[in-house]
């Protein structure tokens, strides 16, 4: 019922935020005398805070439309190559001059964990000027009829192992956070098989392999409750009308409320400075409020099952880690892996997979030689700053993609280069 309710209300609102609404564009319309007056900026600064704060946030765009190429500009167009009810997968398709050599195949594995694929904006565009991007787009689950079926952590794995296939050899794959460990597990299980569409290299970015280490406040409650607790208390029905009507999920609106808490007071004083950079007129400083908590503010439902196997699976039972972990009727074993080059990368200052968790990678996958694995530390930046921002576009992605050249297939043969790594 909760869930209903939180709609209800959401519904109730309605009017009123458009009233809020109706009052900015009064105030700040420029023929508006009061819109030039500290007075009149106030008001529509409040109908804003309003209408923001109370609306809900619709799937972002990602935008790309232009990258660079051999240092010169050229249009990119957004293709979904292959499609499941959960999951689509983009291909960032650049207008490449005919007879050009083509640029490694990277898969970017966006996380399932209340965020749109879109927060890896950055990361993608990033990569796009030195590789031929794809990136799974998952669904929210709020939007995918009961008929579609299930969605479980087993479905996630299979779903890589099929994406593998779609785009053949030579695949380099990034695992953003939480995938992490579902990209560790379907390549262990396509080493078991021979799979010879295994990916060249693999990057695991911030991500929970072995939260046993260095547990962060996400790692201890998930300790702190068993299975049953989150059964009983996150998980919900959709509501009608939405096209999921009546699937169990975890619902975004849940989750955002998890994400403030963790840092309640930095979000006050950002709507604070908002509200100030719209009274004194400050549109840059605004602009940038209104691009971050667009994105930030959009979440989606996670599939119920899917959820609580990824937390009983990862978080309680740290099943992985202790070689216990299952796929279907298939142990994962990474000690099968020896013919993927891996690399991870962690921030010194992360919250949310603390450092060693995604080190851990290397002491299960024992089998890849030594000179085709790498570690960095990234100092001064959080979980955020693995895959975004500054220092990733200057100090993280070099690495990444030296890395990618030197132990793609075509780069076999030739002398490895080794990844330096970073220590606080």
């Amino acid at each position: 019922m909760f869930y209903q309710l939180y709609e209800m209300n959401h519904a109730a609102l309605q009017p009123v935020r458009a009233y809020a609404d109706a009052i900015r564009l009064f105030y700040s319309n420029p023929l508006n005398p009061f819109s030039h007056t500290q007075a009149g900026r106030s008001v529509a600064a409040m109908a804003e805070l309003f209408e923001r704060t109370t609306r809900r946030y619709g799937k972002p765009e990602f935008g790309l439309k232009t990258t660079t190429a051999d240092w010169k500009p050229v249009a990119v167009t957004e293709k979904v190559v292959w499609k499941k009810p959960f999951c689509n997968l983009i291909r960032f398709e650049r207008d490449l001059p005919a007879g050009r050599r083509p640029d490694r195949k990277l898969l970017i594995v966006a996380p399932i964990s209340g965020h749109y694929a879109t927060l890896l904006r950055g990361t993608v565009e990033t990569m796009l000027p030195h590789a031929d991007v794809y990136i799974t787009d998952w669904a929210d689950a709020r939007m995918v009829p009961v008929i579609d079926g299930r969605f479980d952590l087993d479905d996630y794995i299979d779903y890589l192992i099929e994406i593998f296939h779609t785009l053949g050899p030579d695949t380099h794959v990034m695992a953003v956070c939480q995938p992490s460990v579902p990209v560790l597990a379907a390549v262990a299980v396509m080493e078991a098989r021979g799979d010879r569409l295994v990916p060249a290299t693999m990057t695991l970015m911030g991500g929970p392999i072995d939260t046993r280490r260095n547990p962060t406040a996400v790692n201890l409650l998930a300790g702190q409750h068993g299975i049953e607790w989150f059964r009983e208390n996150v998980i919900m029905q959709v509501p009608w009308p939405a096209p999921g009507f009546m699937r169990d999920v975890y619902p975004g609106f849940l989750q955002l409320s998890g994400f403030m808490s963790m840092n309640l007071d930095r979000h006050i004083i950002a709507h604070k400075d908002f509200f100030m950079h719209l009274v004194k007129n400050d549109g840059d400083s605004a602009e940038k409020h209104r691009d971050f908590y667009d994105e930030y503010l959009a979440v989606m439902d996670l599939a119920a099952e899917f959820y609580l196997q990824t937390v009983e699976t990862v978080f309680i039972r740290h099943s992985l880690p202790k070689g216990e972990m299952m796929h279907r009727n298939e142990k994962v074993d990474p000690k099968a892996i020896h013919n993927v080059a891996l690399l991870t990368v962690e921030g010194e200052n992360d919250d949310i997979s603390g450092v060693g968790q995604t080190h851990a990678a290397h002491d299960l996958c024992t089998n890849i030689p030594p000179h085709m694995r790498a570690h960095y530390l990234q100092p001064r930046v959080g979980h955020y700053g693995v895959f975004n921002g500054s220092r990733f576009r200057a100090e993280i992605a070099p690495r990444i993609l030296d890395f990618q050249a030197s132990y793609g297939r075509t780069a076999k043969r030739a002398r490895p280069r080794i990844v330096h790594s970073a220590k606080a």
